[in-house]
C-alpha cells in the first residue's frame, strides 16, 4: 500500500505513544505505512521509529523515557496528520477491514480533495486523502 517515495521531506510529525509498538504495527499493518527503521532500548521500548508513507514521513517514539522532547511532550495533546494516499477509498477499505476507528467515510470535500478520517491506537488523527497542494519554493 505505500511507498517510500524519492527525496528528503522537509517536515516530519513526531508522534509519542504510551505503546509505540502497537502504534507501529497498526499504522504499517492497517494504513499502508512501511517501516524505514525502528530502534529499541534494552527494554524493548521503542526509542526512534520512522516510518513512510509515498515520499512523507513520521517519527514515532515511546512516552516516558525523558529528554527534552520526552518533558515537553509529557502532557500534549492529540495530534492530526494528513497523509495523501493514491485510491483514497481502497485505502479506506483496507483500514476498515484492520480494524481501525473510522471517523469519517470518504467524503468529496468542496476544495476538490477526497478524504476520510481514522483515529489509531491512543486517539491521534490520520486523515487520508487525495489532496496535494503544490509547494514552490
Amino acid at each position: 500500500m505505500a511507498g517510500t517515495g524519492g527525496g528528503r521531506p522537509s517536515i516530519y510529525p513526531t508522534l509519542l505513544y504510551a505503546d509505540a509498538k502497537a502504534a507501529v504495527r497498526q499504522l504499517t499493518e492497517a494504513l499502508g505505512f512501511t517501516e524505514l527503521a525502528l530502534y529499541e532500548d534494552e527494554d524493548g521500548a521503542v526509542t526512534h521509529a520512522e516510518l513512510v508513507q509515498g515520499n512523507g514521513a513520521v517519527m514515532i517514539g515511546s512516552k516516558g523515557r525523558g529528554g527534552v522532547f520526552g518533558a515537553a511532550m509529557k502532557e500534549a495533546g492529540t495530534v492530526g496528520v494528513y497523509v495523501v494516499v493514491d485510491d483514497v477509498d481502497a485505502h479506506h477499505q483496507w483500514a476498515v477491514d484492520h480494524g481501525v476507528e473510522i471517523l469519517m467515510p470518504p467524503t468529496d470535500q468542496d476544495y476538490g480533495s477526497r478524504d476520510y478520517l481514522a483515529r489509531d491506537v491512543e486517539g491521534n488523527l490520520w486523515s487520508f486523502g487525495s489532496y496535494a497542494p503544490a509547494i514552490s519554493g
